[in-house]
C-alpha cells in the first residue's frame, strides 16, 4: 500500500507539472503595419484599372480558369508534375514537417522499456567470508530519462519556432508554384510571338524573292535599273537574315519551355502563333492590404518572423533554472523464474534541478543574437511588402496604357501596309523609284514586328498580375 500510494503521488506530481509547462516567454506578436500606401498609385499610366461589380479577386481565380488554351493548360500540368524545383520544394515541406515533428517530440516523455540480466563473480578475498560468491539480478523496467519540464516555455518556444518554420516552407512552395505557372506562360507565350515573327520573316522573303526575280526580268528587259535590282537583293537578304534569327531563337525558346516543364514538349502543344492564345482580361486588384496578405512570398516572410520571435522566448528562458525528471518503474530478481512473482517491483524517481550562474555572458549573447535576428527578418519582411507592391504598381501601370499602345501600334501597321501597296503600284507604273517601294516594305515588316511585340506584352502582362497580385488556387 506505501508503494502504491507513493507511485500516486510520483504520478500527480508530474502530472502538475506537465500541465503547468504551458508558458512562454517570447514576446508577444504583433502583425507590423505595411511600410507602402493603402492605395494603388493614380496618374494617367493607371487609367482603365476599375474593377465591375462583381468581379472576381485573382486570389479567387484558380490557373485553371485563368489561362483558356487549352495546349497552355496542359503544359502547366506537365511542369507541374516534372518541374525539378517545385519537387525539391516539396521535398524541403516533407524535411520541414519531419524537423517540426522531432522538435515536438521534446514536449513529451520519452517512455523506454529495457530488461537485463547481470552475474557476477566475487572472489573470495573480497567478498568477506572468504568463499567466492555469484550473483545473479534480472531486472525489467519502463520509464523515462532526463525529461525536461518547460516551466517557462523554453520547449514551447523551440516547437513554435519550428511550426511557423514549416508553416514558412509550405509558402514558399507554394510561391515556387504560382512562379512556375506564370514562367510556363510566358515562355509559351514567347514561343508562340517568335513562331509568328518567323512566320512574317518567312512571307516577307516570299514576297521579296519574287519581287527580286520580277526586278531582275525587268533589268534583263531595260526597264530597270541594276540599283532596283541591288535595292531588291538587300531586301531579300535582310529576310533571310531574320528567318535564321528567329529560328534559332524559336529553337531556344522550346528548349527554354522544356527546362521549365522539365521534360521533352510533345510536338502537339507547341503553339502557331498568338492568335490562338486567350486569358482571363479583366481582373481585380483589390487593396494592397488584399493582395498583401495572399502572396505566398509575404506569408513565408512573416512566418520567419513569427520563428525568429518564438526563439527570442527560448533564449530568455536559457536564464531560469531548468528541471529535469528521470522515473521508472519495474521489477527486480536474483532468478529469472521469480522475476513476476510478488515483492519484486521497484521504482524510482529522481528530479534534478540546473541553475546557471556563470556562462561568461553566452546566454546573454545567445539573446541578443535572437532580438537581432528578428529585427533583420522583420526588416526582410517589410522589404517583401515594398518590393511586391512595386511589382504590382508596375504590372498595374503597364496594364493602364498597353491598351493605348496596342490600338497605336494596329493603326500604324494598317498605313504602314497601305503605303506599301501604294508604293509599289506607284513604281510598276514607273510614277516612283523602287527605293520608296523598299522603305514602305521596311515599315511595313518593322510595324508588323512591333505589333507582336505589343500584342505579347499585353498577355505577358496579364500573367503577371496573375503572379503578383496573389495567383490563386493551384
Amino acid at each position: 500500500m506505501k508503494r502504491r500510494l507513493a507511485l500516486r503521488r510520483v504520478t500527480l506530481a508530474f502530472l502538475l507539472l506537465v500541465f503547468s509547462s504551458c508558458a512562454s516567454m517570447a514576446p508577444k506578436y504583433t502583425r507590423p503595419e505595411a511600410p507602402v500606401p493603402s492605395e494603388w498609385p493614380g496618374g494617367p499610366a493607371y487609367k482603365g484599372g476599375a474593377v465591375k461589380p462583381g468581379e472576381r479577386r485573382v486570389g479567387d481565380i484558380s490557373w485553371k480558369e485563368f489561362f483558356i488554351n487549352e495546349q497552355l493548360r496542359k503544359l502547366i500540368v506537365l511542369s507541374l508534375e516534372n518541374n525539378r524545383d517545385l519537387r525539391i520544394a516539396a521535398l524541403n515541406i516533407e524535411r520541414s514537417r519531419a524537423l517540426y515533428q522531432i522538435q515536438r517530440a521534446d514536449l513529451f516523455p520519452t517512455v523506454n522499456a529495457s530488461g537485463s540480466a547481470v552475474e557476477a563473480r566475487t572472489p573470495g578475498v573480497l567478498s568477506g567470508t572468504g568463499q567466492a560468491l555469484t550473483t545473479h539480478q534480472y531486472s525489467v523496467n519502463l520509464g523515462f530519462s532526463a525529461y525536461e519540464i518547460d516551466f517557462f516555455g523554453r520547449i514551447r518556444s523551440l516547437d513554435d519556432q519550428a511550426l511557423e518554420q514549416y508553416f514558412a516552407t509550405d509558402e514558399a512552395r507554394r510561391s515556387l508554384q504560382i512562379s512556375l505557372v506564370a514562367e510556363v506562360a510566358s515562355d509559351y507565350l514567347t514561343l508562340a510571338a517568335d513562331n509568328e515573327r518567323l512566320k512574317i520573316a518567312q512571307d516577307t522573303f516570299a514576297s521579296q524573292q519574287t519581287s527580286f526575280e520580277l526586278i531582275k526580268r525587268r533589268f534583263e528587259a531595260g526597264a530597270s535599273s541594276e540599283l532596283d535590282v541591288r535595292q531588291a537583293q538587300t531586301s531579300v537578304d535582310s529576310a533571310r537574315v531574320d528567318i535564321a534569327r528567329f529560328t534559332s531563337q524559336v529553337a531556344q525558346d522550346e528548349n527554354a519551355l522544356a527546362l521549365v516543364i522539365g521534360s521533352p514538349v510533345p510536338e502537339d502543344l507547341l503553339p502557331s502563333g498568338l492568335g490562338e492564345i486567350a486569358a482571363l482580361k479583366e481582373l481585380n486588384t483589390g487593396l494592397p492590404s488584399d493582395v498583401l496578405q495572399r502572396r505566398p512570398d509575404i506569408m513565408q516572410a512573416e512566418h520567419l518572423l513569427k520563428a525568429a520571435n518564438a526563439n527570442i522566448g527560448a533564449a530568455r528562458a536559457a536564464f531560469f533554472p531548468r528541471i529535469t525528471l528521470t522515473t521508472s518503474v519495474g521489477l527486480s530478481s536474483d532468478q529469472l523464474t521469480g522475476l513476476f512473482k510478488g515483492s519484486t517491483g521497484t521504482w524510482s524517481f529522481a528530479p534534478q534541478i540546473t541553475l546557471p550562474i556563470f556562462d561568461s555572458g553566452r546566454n546573454r549573447a545567445n539573446l541578443k543574437v535572437s532580438e537581432v535576428d528578428r529585427e533583420i527578418f522583420l526588416a526582410q519582411y517589410e522589404k517583401a511588402i515594398q518590393s511586391a507592391f512595386r511589382e504590382a504598381a508596375d504590372a498595374l501601370a503597364q496594364r493602364g496604357t498597353i491598351g493605348d499602345q496596342l490600338e497605336a501600334q494596329q493603326s500604324l501597321t494598317d498605313a504602314t501596309a497601305a503605303a506599301y501597296r501604294l508604293s509599289q503600284a506607284r513604281y510598276e507604273k514607273g510614277v516612283a523609284s523602287y527605293l520608296d517601294v523598299l522603305d514602305s516594305q521596311r515599315s511595313l515588316y518593322s510595324a508588323q514586328q512591333g505589333l507582336i511585340t505589343v500584342r505579347l506584352s499585353r498577355l505577358t502582362n496579364l500573367v503577371t498580375l496573375y503572379k503578383v497580385l496573389g495567383g490563386g488556387a493551384v
